[in-house]
């Protein structure tokens, strides 16, 4: 498959329109059998359920050129079933995982060309969602959704190289205990946007978000997992029930322990505790790994021995190895890898 002809080493990591999109729509209690589509445009009622009651959810996940040349995405199972819990959570009908799966696939092949060529440090970034779409002024459910994905080639996440972010811990709450914190529901996002506004324009890259009931055990941040390493090399995650479950996050404990031979633990993670690790990291689809050298507590900074230079070292070996996954120069866990054929 021919690229095409994009400046792939300074593309950004912002919105660029590609060929194909694919397309469903539930109606009468049952999906369509789906398209894929050039028309990039939703049309929509002013009454629709997704803009009065935010009835909306989405995921992200993005295909490579691996080492050998093929185009490859990476476990879209998991962000199959955590779209399945989200739709469950909001009372939207659940998308099949495998016809998620299988759109997947379908929206890749349709925009190949735009899978940026190994060594450029650019991918395929893909966006499924699903929202309301029929006239709703009661406050319920909507009737009729649309799903879609569509895709767009993006940059490497940090332009220039990794450095290490500066985090404030939050005023804010993201999430209560038996709230919307632990699916992909918009509407989480939405709320997220004026706390890190205020961290932004306070000097600081991100917020840590503690628990909403006791404001003393870390979450997450707006978008991302935190994980920690300890002075013995242990990482650690925190565990709640108000978190999203990262698919990077958990495929880096398989790394960690699989891999690396390190000891993993998922737990409750005490805000007095920060200053006792020696690395920090924040995990997702874009950057996989964000280090973090130093976290605020309201005046009073809590600096991580790993530093504000570089990735840590134990948190170094855990993006490289991930990215050599995916890249195909390390040999995958079964599934993790699906080839676009």
């Amino acid at each position: 498959m021919e690229k095409k002809n994009l400046d792939w080493a300074n593309i950004g990591f912002g919105y660029v329109q590609t060929e194909k999109r694919y397309v469903s729509n539930y109606k009468d209690g049952a999906w369509d059998e789906g398209v894929l589509t050039e028309d990039a445009n939703v049309v929509l009622n002013e009454c629709a359920g997704v803009l009065q009651y935010a009835q909306t959810c989405f995921e992200g996940l993005k295909a490579y050129t691996t080492v050998d040349g093929r185009t490859v995405t990476f476990r879209p199972d998991m962000n199959a079933q955590r779209m399945f819990d989200t739709a469950k959570r909001l009372e939207m009908p659940t998308f099949p995982k495998e016809r998620f799966v299988d759109a997947v696939k379908q929206v890749i092949k349709a925009n190949e060309s735009y899978v940026p060529p190994f060594g450029s440090g650019a991918s395929l970034y893909l966006r499924p969602y699903m929202f309301g779409t029929n006239p709703v002024i009661g406050v319920k459910p909507a009737t009729e959704y649309q799903f879609r994905i569509f895709t767009t080639p993006v940059g490497p996440y940090f332009k220039g190289g990794v450095k290490p972010l500066t985090l404030c811990i939050s005023d804010f709450d993201r999430a209560a205990p038996n709230g919307t914190g632990h699916i992909k529901a918009g509407l989480n996002y939405a709320m997220s946007l004026h706390a890190i506004v205020s961290a932004h324009n306070a000097g600081y890259d991100e917020n840590m978000y503690l628990d909403a009931a006791t404001r003393t055990k870390v979450e997450e941040t707006g978008g991302a997992n935190f994980l920690f390493v300890t002075k013995d090399n242990k990482v650690v995650t925190p565990k709640s029930s108000s978190i999203l479950p990262s698919i990077t996050r958990r495929s880096l404990m398989v790394v960690a322990k699989e891999y690396l031979g390190l000891e993993v633990e998922e737990r409750e993670i005490f805000k007095e505790e920060l200053s006792d690790f020696a690395e920090c990291g924040l995990c997702g689809t874009a950057a996989v790994i964000s280090p973090v050298g130093k976290i605020v507590d309201h005046g009073k900074e809590i600096c991580l021995p790993s530093g504000m230079t570089e990735m840590g070292p134990i948190t170094k070996k855990l993006y490289e190895t991930l990215t050599g996954i995916q890249m195909g120069k390390i040999e995958a866990p079964e599934g993790w890898i699906v080839e676009i054929k």
